[in-house]
């Protein structure tokens, strides 16, 4: 089946950097694509054929629209649409505007943080577990403040442990807030990005919004709140069982963490990894499981991800290897 679509606007972003867009259209669809004039001829079997028309006629709506796509962007919506047949590139692209995210317009970028926000609507507790880049705690901290400017919740807490030994603070130098901030400043990044410095101040001086260790959690019932428990793989069972029940009426908690960073001391458990084998399958609770692929970072953070990842699986196998020569070794002198 062959099909011809006019484009007449946006055709530099359609195509992207070395032709990307395009090729990542071809690839996930298994069609091929020309361009004759103004027009893009897409061959293949029908129903891709149907899946790639139905997607470049709604880029070509939403440029006569005057959305603006940068390339970036439009690649990674372009992941998510090829991927899950349900999703419209119309509706991927105008659900961040569905929310009041400040002055960001947030959208999903991948199949796995579609379903990140979609659990977090859903449900009052959700665990986000991935590597680094893939936007548990960005989705998290703008979900929170769509929830709050849109008064569905009154305040934002955000915890998450203070070091790595466990919140061993008095050898450092200053008032115990200079103590504390720089672990917490990747939150603060996240809250700057989505509202002026200006008003992130007030909410804080206010303690709309509250940044904190998990240490200061103790105690406390956490009403009316959206509650971010952040780089949870440094918790201990104990302070992971403590902060998840601080959750009190109208509250929403999300804890995200990666399994692969844990820099508790040795003989430590991680708080996270004892919370996912105690409340699987609870209701009410919702695991979403990020990868490399739900990098949104610069594209070399996935191409680094992915050689650590060979190489620790090549160290390994070396180790395996030793060992069992060893072993072959002793049996022939015995």
């Amino acid at each position: 089946m062959k099909v011809s679509v006019q484009i007449s606007r946006g055709i530099e972003p359609l195509f992207g950097t070395r032709d990307e867009n395009i090729r990542l259209l071809e690839s996930s669809l298994n069609v091929t694509t020309q361009l004759v004039e103004d027009s893009l001829e897409i061959e293949g079997e029908a129903e891709a054929v149907s899946r790639a028309e139905g997607i470049l006629q709604d880029y070509i709506a939403l440029v006569r629209e005057g959305h603006v796509f940068t390339n970036g962007d439009l690649n990674s919506y372009l992941r998510v649409v090829t991927e899950d047949p349900a999703v419209t590139l119309r509706n991927l692209v105008l659900s961040g505007r569905q929310r009041n995210f400040g002055k960001k317009t947030v959208v999903p970028k991948t199949i796995n943080q579609r379903r990140y926000l979609e659990a977090i609507e859903r449900n009052d507790l959700v665990f986000g577990i991935g590597p680094a880049g893939t936007g548990k705690t960005y989705l998290a901290v703008a979900m929170a403040l769509s929830a709050l400017l849109s008064k569905k919740m009154s305040r934002i807490i955000l915890t998450r442990p203070a070091v790595e030994a466990g919140e061993k603070l008095g050898f450092l130098p200053g008032t115990l807030q200079e103590k504390v901030d720089p672990y917490l400043r990747p939150l603060y990044d996240a809250l700057y990005d989505m509202l002026d410095i200006e008003k992130v101040e007030k909410l804080l001086e206010r303690s709309v919004i509250e940044i904190a260790p998990i240490a200061f959690m103790r105690g406390r019932t956490l009403n009316d709140s959206f509650i971010i428990v952040d780089e949870a793989q440094n918790s201990t069972p104990e302070q992971m069982k403590m902060v998840l029940t601080r959750q009190g009426f109208n509250a929403k908690m999300v804890v995200t963490g990666d399994v692969t960073q844990i820099d508790l001391p040795p003989g430590r458990k991680s708080g996270l990894l004892h919370a996912e084998e105690v409340l699987r399958g609870v209701e009410g609770i919702s695991f979403i499981y990020f990868d490399e692929r739900d990098v949104v970072r610069h594209t070399l953070v996935q191409r680094i991800l992915k050689a650590y990842e060979r190489y620790e699986q090549a160290q390994q196998e070396r180790q395996l290897s030793l060992r069992w020569n060893d072993a072959s070794a002793d049996s022939n002198r015995a």
